[in-house]
């Protein structure tokens, strides 16, 4: 059995209610007629001080008078009244409920103390619950919907996890009029107690969600996040809409969930990491998501357009292109099979544009399952099929010709006799979205929703949903992740932290955080460290020329900046002008270091950067003076599988550098992945450290080599 506690709370067999009325006004009153109107079979128990009945139901004076343990407790009161209450069904034998009621960590640190009882209470009854400042959860498929509005539709397919309300309440008439209807949904409130993980871990074992859609103003618990997430995705879709990354979104998550929100880029890349597709709009988590759940799997990227008009098509397949998708023309052979079917100027090469036909089943069933049939396409982006919609708007002007036939007996003799049109995508096995400028009040529309064929109101919509099929078919074609194991911790490593850290350091030179980067293998340039003017020649010889000379002290970290970098150095008396400079720059005596100039003209990023209320993460992209102009980096979190090191290098946009170009050879990908896993062991080694910064990594043909990094530390 599972121990999640949402597999209970989400199936009670009876709730309590604390909060409804009779008051159609009251929020509690909303709650319980969405309980009671929508199906809910369970038993239900008002509770209300003064009313005999509410809603028509037995109303109960207090908790201890109903007549048996609700399973869940559903609470919609003054936040003054919150904690008693609680203690109440505590001792009544409740073990899971559901609270409404705001005014807690949202508001501050009065609130925080609030909610930090509710939770003892709870504890101290072996209680789970979701909320405060929550609105609610749906079950459809028990009829459960316990928000204040109306349930509409069938039990579905679509799982979502909100920390907004508002997207599990008021977008009810919005989702049936898309045809987008969920399997579960659970608005998580400030998470007190159950947050999003839990409900991304109940939804991912639930045998009605087929996608997951996730609306995340801050993540608490990102390693359990990334593991539980990394766990579900191979084989179940889950996306994701993140508005913390940017000042206003995360000032606002904080103000009405009190969500801790992290940098946008390291959100980036822990979806990336745990196989998530990242939508930018709420349109689109519920849009993209419907077609994952609803649709069969996508089994490659080639694509066939059916339009009833050019415009739509040239936007469908522009967008597909753009999306990573494929339009291929169509054979000749599949072109002469087609002929037959459409108007002599009508193109047939994909897209085929059936601009002018008014013969309906040919846009709708003949084309479709043609192209769907001729194994030369995975997906099918359908624009314009109509009928009643289009005659609803135009009846007006043909009501006279047409002898004043009633509309009404014009829209009846349009009923479908069979939807085999609408399930050719289950039939054939082959996934298709549709795109129209008419509703569910067209009959086409209303045919394809009622037998779970996306449908968008515009072309490019139809082909952004279909291109997130494909997004996930490569999330499961991924090497599977396999967890690292943790080298042991180098002594010398260890001496070295120790060492600075007793010297009151804050961060290691660059001679000690090299050394401390090679005891986990990662390779560095040939170096000396130089104390005085003869020191440096005679590491400069030993080295080989042309040497760097660059400042050695961990007060001064910004050496290029401060002019003590000296590049190219090719003889004696340069070394020793550069020696001289940086003593002068530095007002004291300072150590030097002299490194071997590496050879080659790639430069790259790589590090460690820890996020307060995120994790540690690595960090890899194009480095040098072009760090901040191209902004070109991947971040993803501590440890580091191998896989995923890779797919790191494959993110970034500049590509091209990265294979054969100009002359050099590709970079040992093998290579550069294990660099990036071993640099991800360390800080988890050595917690003490705070940051790595390896700038410029330089590729020596196709090999990594460290030229130049800083370590800060931090004591624990």
């Amino acid at each position: 059995m599972s121990k999640n506690p949402l597999t209970k709370l989400m199936n009670p067999r009876s709730i309590a209610i604390v909060g409804a009325g009779n008051n159609p006004l009251k929020m509690g009153t909303m709650h319980i007629l969405s309980i009671i109107k929508d199906g809910y079979q369970g038993k239900i128990f008002p509770v209300h001080p003064r009313e005999e009945t509410v809603a028509g139901l037995r109303a109960y004076k207090t908790v201890a008078d109903i007549p048996e343990i609700p399973e869940l407790a559903f609470i919609v009161v003054p936040s003054s009244h919150l904690l008693s209450l609680m203690e109440d069904f505590g001792k009544k034998g409740t073990k899971y409920a559901v609270v409404i009621t705001a005014g807690f960590k949202e508001t501050g640190k009065k609130g925080k103390k609030q909610e930090d009882k509710l939770n003892e209470i709870a504890h101290k009854y072996g209680m789970r619950f979701v909320g405060p400042n929550c609105m609610g959860i749906i079950n459809s498929n028990i009829q459960l919907n316990t928000t204040v509005m109306p349930l509409k539709a069938s039990p579905g397919m679509l799982g979502l996890a909100s920390q907004s309300g508002t997207y599990i309440t008021q977008v009810m008439s919005y989702l049936h009029e898309r045809g987008i209807r969920l399997s579960k949904a659970v608005s998580v409130g400030n998470e007190a107690n159950i947050n999003i993980i839990d409900v991304l871990e109940y939804l991912g074992n639930d045998d009605d969600t087929k996608a997951i859609a996730l609306y995340i103003e801050g993540i608490r618990d990102v390693p359990r996040f990334l593991d539980v997430a990394r766990g579900i995705s191979p084989r179940k879709p889950i996306l994701a809409q993140y508005i913390g990354g940017s000042e206003a979104g995360a000032r606002s998550g904080m103000s009405h969930t009190g969500a801790l929100a992290g940098p946008d880029h390291m959100y980036d890349g822990l979806f990336k990491q745990a196989g998530i597709i990242r939508v930018d709009s709420i349109e689109d988590l519920y849009g993209h998501g419907w077609a994952l759940a609803a649709l069969p799997l996508i089994k490659g990227k080639r694509i066939g357009i059916v339009t009833n008009s050019g415009g739509p098509g040239s936007g469908i397949a522009h967008t597909c292109e753009k999306e990573g998708l494929e339009v291929p023309p169509f054979s000749a052979q599949l072109q002469d099979k087609l002929a037959p079917l459409i108007p002599p100027h009508a193109p047939s090469g994909n897209p085929v544009d059936l601009t002018f036909s008014m013969d309906p089943t040919l846009i709708s069933e003949k084309i479709p399952q043609a192209v769907m049939e001729s194994g030369e396409v995975d997906g099918i982006i359908l624009h314009g099929a109509m009928t009643t919609g289009f005659i609803i708007d135009k009846y007006p002007h043909l009501k006279e010709l047409l002898s004043n036939i009633p509309l009404e007996t014009m829209l009846d003799n349009r009923k479908f006799e069979n939807f085999d049109f609408a399930l050719l995508p289950k039939k054939l096995g082959i996934p298709m979205t549709v795109s129209s400028w008419f509703n569910n009040r067209d009959n086409y529309t209303e045919a394809y929703q009622l037998n779970d064929v996306p449908t968008y109101d515009a072309p490019e919509k139809a082909a952004r949903a279909m291109a997130a099929l494909y997004k996930y078919k490569c999330i499961q074609e991924r090497k599977p992740y396999i967890r690292p194991d943790l080298p042991k911790q180098s002594p010398r490593a260890r001496d070295i932290i120790d060492n600075a850290l007793k010297n009151s350091q804050n961060a290691l030179d660059e001679y000690e955080a090299k050394k401390l980067l090679s005891c986990y293998g990662i390779t560095i340039c040939s170096e000396h460290l130089a104390t005085g003017r003869e020191d440096a020649v005679a590491a400069a010889e030993k080295t080989g020329y042309p040497v760097a000379v660059k400042v050695c002290d961990p007060e001064i970290m910004h050496k290029t900046e401060s002019g003590m970098v000296f590049l190219n150095q090719k003889t004696a008396e340069q070394v020793s002008s550069a020696y001289d400079a940086i003593q002068e720059k530095a007002g004291r005596q300072v150590p030097l270091l002299i490194s071997e100039m590496v050879k080659g003209e790639r430069e790259f990023l790589a590090g460690i950067v820890r996020q307060e209320g995120f994790g540690t993460c690595v960090v890899f992209g194009l480095g040098g003076v072009f760090t901040e102009a191209f902004n070109d980096t991947a971040f993803r979190l501590t440890p580091l599988g191998l896989s995923e090191a890779e797919e790191m290098i494959d993110s970034l946009r500049t590509q091209k550098i990265l294979r054969e170009f100009r002359g050099m050879p590709a970079i040992d990908r093998e290579k550069t992945a294990e660099l990036l896993q071993k640099l991800s062991f360390i800080p988890l080694l050595h917690p003490e450290i705070k940051e790595i910064d390896i700038n410029p990594l330089i590729y020596r043909g196709s090999e990594p080599v460290v030229v130049d990094s800083l370590i800060i530390l931090e004591k624990q």
